[in-house]
């Protein structure tokens, strides 16, 4: 019963509806991420430091260079497929709707 003044005792329930099923494929799933990213970090520097033999690299692309290569030339990729692709499904609807 309840004083007055005082709040009552209702305690919170949690209620677990996770199974032990999931909860062991989320800690493999992230055991296996952490390992990776663990492996990747401490081998990065060890390659980065030491330079092969015939290495010679060049001089860095310029920005208008960079989008050229990683952004225009992509969608124009792209769009030259689309039309090609699109050519030749014209092409067969043509040929089949004489028949």
């Amino acid at each position: 019963m309840c004083h007055p003044g005082r709040a009552g005792r209702r305690g919170v329930r949690y209620v677990d509806f996770v199974s032990n099923k999931v909860n062991k494929n989320v800690l493999r799933a992230g055991t296996i991420t952490a390992g990776t990213a663990l492996m990747l970090l401490m081998s990065s520097p060890a390659f980065a430091l030491t330079r092969d033999d015939g290495d010679d690299p060049g001089q860095g692309l310029s920005v208008i260079e960079t989008l050229g290569l990683y952004v225009a030339l992509p969608i124009v990729l792209f769009l030259v497929i689309a039309g090609l692709v699109m050519v030749g499904d014209k092409s067969h609807k043509q040929a089949g709707s004489k028949g």
